[in-house]
């Protein structure tokens, strides 16, 4: 019998399986977490950390510990905080280093990407009440203001070299969209307006401008001067964080962001925009006879890339759940159930336990760690049933 995925027994429970999968496997006593773990809760690679997968895992622990009152989890919290300022902040380069092992950096690229993790993660400190951590959350945004932001395109760049001295030309919605769901966090944390009205920019210059050459979708590369880049990356459409073809995950993402941000900001747009980009995903992205989305959609409509990604499920059970209340149309719900049943049977094993990170098309397993660096620590789902509850009981 399957459980009542719409239930908020039912997602705390998951929540709380996941995170304590995570307490008990994850924390390096020599400082930060074991980013690389297998199914059975053995680390590997244990001095490797990124710092997209140590900002995450402190949020995650950070919102749990709220949401449980769980003073342990709040202090694995911490643990993660002081990591990422002790060991991938260079106070040098004023700068955050992408990727250390045994606490020495091995890649110190800028990625704003990479900022706008620290920014949630500073947003969750914010929450409870560390000291400093309002201004340490203002010093990363401002930042990521001086570094990345462009006025004249009222979006951020992507990527700059190690000294700061070079910019790349490469633009990308990836980093934009990250950077929205931290402002809209950092937002919620401090009541503060800049960083409101710097998610409401991002939004708006992505799903509205740049969406307005791309049919209202979400495309994920563009050119220095944000024209679309039809060809970058065709022949690395699995690539991790810039994969070729309309991604249907990254639609309902922000799907979800935009639902988030009408709590905040009264706009008439926000809410069809939002049932856009959800439509298009469920709609050309699910695989009718095996079940769940698909990872990637070629600009002709057909599939570039019939793997199934962990966080597309999660992301887009969200998305749903956040439609269905903000809307009253059941649709929603029947798409939050389907994509919850197959995720239930696939990625968890009808279990509470970390979800595999990337399956076949036919849901066979391709990755036997449920861990690693840079690519999965369980925040997109851990983070998905949290933005549901939060819904459900609003």
């Amino acid at each position: 019998m399957l459980p009542v995925f719409r239930s908020s027994q039912f997602l705390e429970q998951h929540v709380s399986a996941l995170s304590q999968f995570y307490q008990q496997h994850a924390i390096d006593p020599q400082g930060g977490y074991f980013q690389a773990i297998a199914a059975n809760g053995e680390a590997e690679e244990k001095g490797l950390k990124q710092l997209v997968s140590s900002t995450r895992l402190a949020y995650i622990f950070a919102h749990v510990g709220l949401l449980d009152n769980n003073t342990e989890y709040l202090q694995l919290a911490e643990h993660g905080f002081k990591f990422v300022e002790q060991q991938h902040f260079d106070p040098q380069r004023q700068a955050y280093n992408w990727v250390l092992d045994d606490d020495s950096p091995i890649d110190k690229s800028n990625l704003c990407y990479g900022l706008a993790f620290v920014v949630l993660m500073y947003s969750a400190a914010v929450k409870l009440g560390r000291a400093g951590a309002k201004q340490q959350l203002a010093a990363t945004f401002d930042l990521m203001e001086q570094r990345f932001w462009q006025a004249e395109w009222g979006l951020y760049a992507d990527e700059a070299s190690a000294d700061w001295l070079e910019l790349s030309d490469y633009r990308g919605q990836n980093a934009n969209m990250h950077a929205c769901e931290a402002m809209i966090a950092a937002y919620e944390a401090t009541q503060e307006q800049r960083y409101l009205h710097r998610a409401i920019t991002i939004a708006q210059n992505i799903c509205l401008r740049q969406g307005y050459t791309t049919d209202g979708l979400i495309w994920e590369h563009y050119q220095a001067d944000w024209q679309v880049d039809w060809d970058f990356n065709r022949d690395d459409p699995k690539n991790l964080y810039r994969p070729w073809g309309f991604q249907p995950g990254h639609q309902t993402e922000w799907a979800k962001l935009l639902v988030m941000l009408s709590r905040h900001h009264k706009a008439g747009w926000l809410l069809p925009c939002a049932e856009k980009l959800f439509g298009f995903a469920m709609e050309k992205a699910w695989d009718h006879q095996y079940g769940g989305l698909y990872y990637g959609i070629a600009p002709d409509g057909s599939v570039c890339d019939d793997e199934k990604y962990f966080w597309v499920q999660a992301e887009s059970f969200a998305a749903a759940a956040l439609l269905a209340t903000a809307t009253g149309k059941q649709e929603y719900w029947s798409a939050y159930d389907s994509l919850w049943k197959y995720s239930w049977q696939f990625f968890c094993e009808a279990q509470h336990k970390p979800w595999w990170r990337v399956l076949s098309r036919e849901g066979q397993v391709q990755d036997p760690l449920v861990a690693r660096p840079g690519a999965k620590i369980d925040y997109h789902t851990i983070g998905a049933c949290l933005e549901v509850l939060r819904a459900m009981q609003a």
